[in-house]
């Protein structure tokens, strides 16, 4: 058995045991919501009014970013990762009939990597990084926040367990670029308003 047949076994195995073992009726309308962008627009408020109030002369930068980091992750995932590997969502698989509940449609074709899982492990670890070298604070909970998401996306059908690992690797890969570039704008920021204060 070859590396990519094994990996798809656990791959079915794992998507099977959501939907047959994991799941239940009561947990339905709570999956369906966390998957929803809407759902998070207070979280994307305090973020934004968090880094007005606080950081002000930094809070153009890390918007314009934030605004990068999505885009990034989301064109790369569905526009040139998802045909290039070419793999079918779960719900397209007849092997899988039997134990996917058909919560919501099918949607696209292409499943690896997931993008929702890419857009949201992006943000968390540009936020998570960012907000670390301003405060000090380490943000944890953002990684828990896109794995909720993740994990919504296998159980309503939508995505292999797999699908979100590789969203989630490559999502963390943008967010950790994106937060670099946003590091050197804090030094440029700190070096002028240095600068500032040496000359006054």
């Amino acid at each position: 058995m070859g590396l990519l047949s094994w990996l798809s076994q656990i791959d079915n195995f794992l998507f099977s045991w959501v939907h047959h073992s994991a799941a239940m009726p009561a947990l339905d309308p709570i999956l369906l919501l966390l998957r929803n962008a809407f759902t998070w627009i207070p979280l994307y408020l305090y973020i934004f009014y968090w880094i007005f109030r606080y950081h002000r002369p930094y809070s153009i930068p890390f918007v314009l970013l934030t605004i990068a980091v999505f885009a990034t992750g989301d064109l790369l995932s569905a526009r040139v990762l998802k045909p290039l590997f070419d793999r079918p969502r779960p719900c397209y698989s007849e092997a899988l009939a039997p134990v996917l509940r058909n919560i919501i449609p099918c949607g696209g074709y292409y499943s690896f990597p997931s993008s929702h899982a890419t857009n949201h492990f992006a943000l968390a670890a540009f936020w998570f990084i960012s907000i670390k070298t301003l405060n000090w604070q380490k943000h944890y909970s953002l990684f828990i926040w896109a794995g909720i998401i993740g994990y919504a996306q296998i159980y309503v059908g939508k995505h292999y367990p797999f699908d979100i690992l590789g969203g989630a690797v490559f999502g963390l890969g943008i967010g950790y670029l994106y937060s670099w570039l946003f590091l050197l704008w804090c030094k440029r920021v700190r070096v002028r308003t240095e600068f500032r204060l040496f000359n006054d």
